[in-house]
């Protein structure tokens, strides 16, 4: 019984290759979205926050 010859070089390639591949994934969803959308999300944000405090009611 004899196995594939697979060539070291090629295979530590490709492990290299999925693991940069996992790394771009995981930083596409940490630095993803453009500035105008972050800003926009930040006032929505923001203006909720506003709404939520001014309909607080204030205990005496």
């Amino acid at each position: 019984m004899t196995g594939d010859i697979v060539n070291l070089k090629r295979f530590r390639k490709q492990a290299a290759r999925v693991e940069r591949a996992r790394e771009a994934e995981a930083n596409r969803a940490k630095f993803g979205e453009k500035k105008a959308d972050r800003k926009a999300r930040e006032a929505i944000d923001k203006l909720a926050v506003k709404r939520l405090d001014s309909h607080r009611r204030e205990d005496k």
